[in-house]
């Protein structure tokens, strides 16, 4: 990507949107209304019942930190059963071009960090991800619209490697998280997708 001309959005960003990309332009989405006093445009939306408030194909990548684990599998209304997590995968798929990059970081099993929050609702193992990417796409038997291929799925301790996408460990820290893999110390998960628009 081009930094000259790319747009970056942050959901779930709080007060200070994270850009993983260093896109040229900087986008956040948080539950809270709008924040006026940063330097970045932040949009206030409850993305758990409404969509991301941006048009189709306008961000060249979006992260989320910490977020997808807080959105509910299930929502019960009425007779009306809703799936807000694949909801959301469906609009963070529509707000990117294509070949637009997902980062996401979250807690995930079996680490206890993915348990102990009492609002991780959302529990994201090594294999979620085949419900959103190529080749199974298995969402769609819930609603999924989208399709991303994966990139990579990777196990991290958290801290500022799991925050550089595409970056890739050198030889000493893949053997530390090799090490910390096998002793459940890898705290989270990183999913990194490219967004496939074209037939």
């Amino acid at each position: 990507m081009s930094k000259m001309s790319t747009r970056h959005l942050d959901i779930g960003c709080g007060d200070k949107p994270r850009n993983p990309y260093h896109a040229a332009l900087l986008f956040g989405v948080d539950i809270r209304p709008a924040l006026m006093d940063v330097k970045v445009e932040i949009r206030g939306a409850d993305l758990f019942r409404k969509p991301i408030p941006f048009d189709n194909d306008f961000f060249d990548s979006v992260s989320a930190y910490d977020f997808l684990e807080h959105i509910p599998r299930v929502d019960i209304a009425g007779n009306a059963t809703r799936f807000p997590f694949v909801e959301a995968m469906n609009e963070v798929w529509r707000v990117l071009k294509d070949g637009g990059r997902f980062y996401a970081s979250t807690p995930a099993y079996p680490h206890p960090a993915a348990f102990q929050d009492p609002t991780h609702v959302n529990i994201l193992t090594r294999q979620t991800h085949i419900y959103f990417t190529r080749p199974m796409l298995l969402g769609r038997i819930y609603g999924f619209k989208g399709d991303f291929e994966c990139i990579r799925v990777v196990p991290v301790r958290g801290g500022e490697f799991e925050y550089q996408p595409t970056a890739k460990p050198g030889f000493f820290e893949a053997l530390k998280l090799r090490r910390r893999d096998r002793r459940n110390k890898n705290s989270h998960l990183v999913w990194e997708f490219s967004a496939i628009k074209s037939a």
